[in-house]
């Protein structure tokens, strides 16, 4: 069982940034695959960003925010890192931080959120305009 803990989440202005930690207890999960997703109010919950060991170190953002945020990991501190740069209002969700088990599968499912087991509770980020 792996239990996550999600901070870092508030408010911020449009062009700003944020660091977003997600803590893992409960087991180290340096071999589980790692996510963040979002959901925006009236919205489904998105993909953003994965990072999973399969044949090789896999890091996937979405085009939404390729290119200003990037997720990383300290497995000696068992954290996932979300670091979000030049925040835009359409950037307001609460985001949760995912974890499963690394696997084939994920080569091409790494946006499924059925593909991954262990969910937070979730951190909301509002950017203000």
């Amino acid at each position: 069982q792996v239990q996550l803990v999600e901070s870092g989440g508030g408010l911020v202005q449009a062009g700003g940034s944020l660091r977003l930690s997600c803590a893992a207890s409960g087991r180290t999960f340096s071999s589980y695959a790692t996510a963040w997703f979002r959901q925006a109010p009236g919205k489904e919950r998105e993909f953003v960003a994965s990072m999973f060991d399969w044949s090789g170190l896999r890091i996937y953002h979405s085009d939404s925010v390729k290119g200003r945020f990037t997720i990383s990991r300290d497995n000696a501190k068992n954290t996932v890192y979300l670091q979000m740069n030049s925040l835009k209002p359409e950037d307001t969700a609460v985001y949760y931080c995912a974890a499963g088990q690394s696997r084939r599968e994920l080569l091409v499912a790494f946006a499924t959120q059925a593909r991954y087991d262990y969910w937070g509770q979730g951190t909301q980020v509002t950017v203000s305009s």
